[in-house]
């Protein structure tokens, strides 16, 4: 009698290191230049926008 191995368990290591992978492309990579984008990108706006109604500070 041979023993057959459960399609589910064969189809599941390449999904887990599928996964990982994703993991692991998601935190080291998006989540970074997704901050890096977001943080420049909300500088750059208040930079432009001081640059037309000038900067902060008690109004002369």
């Amino acid at each position: 009698m041979s023993k057959k191995s459960h399609p589910i368990i064969e189809e599941e290591a390449p999904l887990k290191r599928q996964e990982r992978g994703l993991f692991l492309f998601i935190v080291v990579l998006l989540f970074p230049i997704l901050a890096v984008a977001v943080v420049g990108g909300y500088g750059f706006l208040v930079w432009m926008y001081q640059m037309f109604a000038g900067p902060p500070g008690p109004p002369l």
